[in-house]
């Protein structure tokens, strides 16, 4: 015991200091997702009417920046506006996809499923992000195809803004929008459905036209505000259950506005005094939390810190302590990083972000907006999440409320040396108690002599989602070397198992 003690300490000495801290500050769980909007081409593709194989080229460029990046959530943008970036659906193509709406890729082939596929072999999740109720981006006639639903159904919609929105009053409507996500629910592997802050729309000089609908169906609400918040309620509380009825695995998660509500309109609200939620786009997401409809909330918290109008620490206090048990994932703004304003040009402001969450314990990591922005290195943001936050890997946090039965461990690990590397084999472990199956691995890796653990997340060599995968070669390996290794399963919700055993290897040079 001594002397395990004795080389720990000695390990450490060894270890630069600002190294020791990164170990320690890196979390071996956490949320790190990223948001690659379609809408008006603004991450991906680069433009429209690009060939299939180049919009795979791009998107396969993205996902390795950010892999290296740290990243392991990917908020894809699948409907940017009653649209599709998918083939097995009931909408037609996307305009920024392919140049005309209703026009396939080609040569033809699954945006969506390529990107699951390649944000998996890449250890991250991939949640499909819609947008409810956005049925045109402008009103161009021409960029809208003939048999689109809002000319198949005009009396769905009502215009506003220089767009055609859906009117969320009518039930069919919401039976309609529950239906398209459920085509994607069903028949893609998605780890999870997202909505953003676009509800009942941003307000504009001009009213929204639904004062008929509220008189044919909101009669038993006092006014036509609670009406309108009741039926966004009922669109998320249906599609929640719909969404875990059909797969237990997919997890539902809404990124609202940063403030529900301010203090002075009501006590449950946050100390802030700015645009609110609740009252202007008729997102109650508060109660979508407390319910128990959503399993993570993702607040966009683009605000600095000190600012009087919406204070970034204030909100992200207020939202976990509203979090009600669900995750709580930090929306952070890097595009607003460059802005020359007070808090933003403090270009420091989003690593002091990421620090302050962490120190949160309600809160379980950050989506940042946008893909572009991350890979752009604004404010120096993809060096910070490289160099210190993001340098070493992490699973996502596990969710008890939708399942919390831990895989079986992989068993007979053993070890091989081949030149300039080692050569891991094991087998698949026996079904969990609940029946499920692995959805992949975890390989770790430490010095020989030094203590495994597997709760520290700079011993991760390697995080796989494909449970078919039983070998591994390390080739990150020096000369002269031994390594010690173990790996573990996780299941889809990133239940890990115990430990397989250990086995010792060197590389052969």
């Amino acid at each position: 015991m001594v002397k395990k003690v004795i080389f720990f300490l000695a390990f450490l000495l060894a270890v630069p200091v600002y190294l020791r801290s990164q170990i320690k500050s890196n979390p071996k769980r956490e949320f790190r997702g990223v948001w690659v909007a379609t809408v008006a081409n603004i991450d991906w593709p680069s433009k429209p009417g690009l060939s299939s194989d180049i919009q795979k080229a791009e998107l396969i460029r993205i996902f390795d920046d950010h892999q290296k990046s740290g990243i392991n959530a990917i908020m894809l943008q699948i409907r940017p506006a009653t649209d599709a970036f998918y083939g097995r659906g009931r909408e037609l193509w996307s305009r920024f996809l392919t140049g005309t709406q209703g026009r396939a890729p080609v040569p033809n082939y699954d945006p969506l499923d390529f990107a699951i596929e390649e944000a998996h072999k890449r250890g991250m999740e991939l949640h499909a992000w819609f947008n409810p109720y956005r049925a045109t981006n402008n009103l161009i006639d021409a960029h809208t195809a003939a048999n689109h639903i809002s000319k198949q159904k005009p009396e769905w919609f009502f215009t506003y803004g220089g767009k055609k929105l859906f009117n969320p009053g009518l039930p069919e409507v919401r039976q309609y929008i529950v239906s398209v996500i459920m085509d994607v629910v069903r028949n893609y592997d998605i780890d999870g459905v997202h909505f953003d802050d676009y509800f009942y729309p941003y307000p504009e000089a001009q009213p929204l036209r639904d004062s008929e609908t509220y008189y044919k169906y909101g009669r038993a609400f006092k006014n036509i505000d609670d009406w309108r918040r009741n039926n966004v309620d009922t669109l998320i509380h249906t599609l929640s259950d719909s969404i875990h009825h059909a797969k237990k695995h997919i997890k539902f998660g809404v990124s609202p506005f940063g403030i529900w509500r301010n203090k002075s309109q009501d006590p449950d609200g946050s100390e802030s005094n700015g645009f609110d939620g609740y009252g202007k786009l008729y997102a109650n997401a508060r109660k979508w939390v407390q319910s128990g409809w959503l399993d993570y909330i993702n607040p966009q918290i683009y605000f600095p810190f000190g600012y009087q109008v919406a204070p970034y620490d204030k909100l992200l206090d207020w939202w976990s302590n509203n979090s009600f048990g669900k995750h709580l994932y930090v929306g952070q703004g890097v595009y607003r990083a460059l802005e020359n304003r007070p808090g933003w040009s403090d270009r420091s402001q989003i690593p002091k972000q990421i620090r302050y969450l962490r120190n949160n314990k309600n809160a379980q990591g950050s989506v940042f907006f946008s893909s572009k922005s991350v890979s752009n290195n604004m404010a120096g943001v993809k060096d910070s999440l490289r160099r210190d936050f993001y340098r070493y890997p992490a699973l996502q946090p596990t969710m008890a409320w939708l399942d919390n039965v831990k895989p079986n461990a992989p068993t007979v690990l053993t070890a091989k040396s081949v030149t300039k590397g080692v050569e891991l084999s094991w087998q698949a472990p026996a079904l969990a108690s609940d029946g499920d199956k692995a959805f992949g691995y975890v390989i770790y890796r430490v010095n020989r002599g030094e203590r495994m653990d597997i709760e520290q997340a700079h011993h991760i060599l390697k995080i796989s989602f494909k449970a078919s995968e039983t070998t591994f070669t390390d080739t990150l390996v020096n000369a002269n070397r031994l390594y010690t290794y173990v790996v573990t399963a996780i299941d889809r919700l990133k239940n890990e198992s115990q430990a397989s055993n250990a086995v010792t290897a060197g590389p052969r040079f």
